[in-house]
């Protein structure tokens, strides 16, 4: 009876032995498993017959202890390593890996199911699924607004991908740069005729130069000389706009030159000197915003050839700072809004919004003027902005509805300001855009898929959910990279990806299987002398079991 317990005994070492095996093959099969986590088997002793029962001692003789013969083993536990695997980068922005706890929660034919495993794809109904088996993953959907509900309630997520935005027209437009303090007024101030006047020729004697209104509009100045007796003139100005449309016009009467010095150079007098001394001389067409004063002191009249030339500060190019800026209207159409400052006087400035006229219903440019005045430190102060609400209006071509943009032009050192740096001014922000359909989907660390739109907005679409367990190794594998929650698992706890759950998600990955190669090559070896040494504890019984039949011989 002895010898049967014997072999017995080796029978259930080879059987479970045998089991080790198949949790190694089945570790190293699943090498390469996404989501896979290792398997372990322990072992526990079975039941153990009594040889003789222990004694307590005596006041005369001491105790002896009880004798048992074990009867073999059985399997105690085959566990799941939960630890983190590594992971692989891919090409697909729906392939994810969670790190941490937490499984993505599948659901499949109404039943629930809970994988590590994140190679996902968008199916033909816009379902994000399981690409080994189809299971559609849970989470939670946003609104039209791009709201995730608040919550635990888990739906199926389904990405629209035919979702479209509807245009928004642009109602404000927020402006930022600086203006330099110390540059010279945008207008031209002072006109200078320089030259001379063959005094031989008949004439008249014209020439012109250009000019520039408090916006940095241009003009057309024209000079005419016409001579009314020997060496006397009477000298008439135009101006005209861009249009070529008299806008102003003036004669300054009896510029006599004299030949003071007897050079025959023949020079302004006294008197007509008198006429250049800054009042008799001022040009201002006030409609449109010209002011400037005109002199002809270094104009000479005499026998040599006729050169006459007019300049406008000397030369100097307009002082203009702009910037300009996409728009839309409700029907998404785009307009190119631009914002022109002119420097009009010290610490003040005139600003001018406007669109071109092929953005307009009625083909001609729309526009919006003001002033802001800086305080002397270079900041701006709502309060000295003119008009105090400033904005654009216009109607735009396609029969989009009006649009009425407000313009914000900061305060105190946010936005514009007033300072010795280089002019410089540019758009900050404008809250339209064009209508647009969905180009593509990113999803971010804590699960959430956000659309990203052909106009470059973009809007978050879903949100992925996960489960945690009070104990992972009470699942049940279901096969196809899937758990189910069985009796010693606890509930499912659906949370969110980040502080709440402590986990987080990385799109474009995919975890690997944390099988250590090494280690089970090492449990084979083991798993193989053991199994070894039990076939050989039965070799050596039935040899036992021979030589005791072989005594009636």
């Amino acid at each position: 009876m002895a010898l049967s317990n014997s072999l017995y005994t080796g029978v259930s070492g080879l059987r479970n032995h045998q089991s080790m095996m198949d949790v190694i093959g089945n570790n190293v099969s699943n090498v390469n498993t996404i989501g896979y986590k290792g398997q372990r088997i322990t072992f526990s002793d079975t039941f153990n017959k009594f040889v003789q029962a222990g004694t307590n001692p005596t006041e005369t003789s001491g105790g002896t202890n009880t004798f048992q013969i074990g009867l073999g083993m059985k399997t105690a536990s085959i566990d799941r390593n939960w630890t983190q695997g590594t992971f692989e980068s891919t090409s697909n922005t729906t392939d994810l890996a969670l790190q941490g706890d937490g499984l993505f929660v599948l659901s499949s034919n109404g039943e629930r199911y809970y994988s590590r495993a994140g190679a996902f794809n968008i199916d033909a109904k816009g379902q994000l699924v399981s690409t080994s088996n189809g299971a559609i993953v849970q989470g939670k959907v946003a609104n039209s607004d791009g709201a995730v509900p608040p919550g635990n309630n888990l739906e199926d997520i389904i990405i629209d991908t035919d979702l479209k935005l509807p245009a928004v027209a642009t109602t404000l437009i927020k402006w930022g740069g600086n203006l330099k303090s110390n540059s010279e007024l945008t207008r031209s101030e002072s006109v200078v005729q320089r030259g001379n006047i063959n005094s031989s020729e008949a004439g008249p004697f014209t020439t012109q130069t250009t000019v520039y209104n408090s916006y940095g509009e241009e003009y057309t100045l024209k000079t005419t000389y016409t001579r009314t007796a020997d060496h006397t003139y009477d000298m008439g100005w135009e101006v005209f706009n861009s249009d070529d449309v008299s806008v102003g016009t003036g004669t300054m009467s009896g510029l006599v030159f004299d030949d003071a010095d007897s050079d025959q150079s023949y020079e302004l007098s006294d008197a007509s000197l008198a006429l250049f001394d800054g009042t008799n001389n001022l040009v201002n067409i006030g409609d449109e915003e010209l002011n400037f004063t005109l002199s002809a002191t270094a104009l000479t009249d005499n026998a040599s050839t006729t050169t006459l030339s007019l300049s406008a500060d000397g030369n100097r190019e307009p002082n203009i700072v702009s910037g300009s800026v996409t728009v839309y209207d409700s029907l998404g159409t785009s307009h190119e809004v631009t914002l022109t400052f002119t420097k009009v006087s010290t610490n003040t400035w005139s600003w001018t919004a406007s669109v071109p006229g092929t953005s307009t219903d009625n083909g001609v440019a729309a526009s919006s003027t003001g002033t802001i005045t800086f305080n002397s430190d270079g900041t701006l102060d709502p309060s000295k902005i003119s008009p105090n609400d400033p904005q654009l209006t216009f109607t735009p071509t396609g029969g989009a509805n009006p649009v009425v943009i407000d313009l914000d032009f900061g305060e105190a050192f946010s936005g514009v300001t007033q300072t010795s740096s280089s002019s410089v001014i540019s758009a900050l922000s404008q809250d339209g855009s064009a209508s647009a359909t969905l180009s593509n989907i990113n999803i971010d660390q804590y699960g959430n898929i956000v659309g990203v739109f052909s106009n470059g907005n973009s809007k978050t679409l879903a949100q992925i959910m996960i489960a945690t367990f009070s104990n992972y190794n009470g699942l049940i594998s279901v096969g196809d990279n899937m758990y189910s929650a069985y009796a010693n698992s606890g509930d499912a706890r659906i949370v969110a990806l980040g502080e709440e759950s402590g986990s987080t998600v990385q799109s474009n990955a995919l975890e690997q299987s944390n099988v250590d190669l090494s280690e089970e090559f090492t449990k084979m070896i083991v798993s193989q002398r053991g199994y070894q040494a039990n076939a050989r504890v039965i070799t050596t019984a039935d040899s036992l079991l021979q030589e005791i039949t072989n005594l009636i011989r």
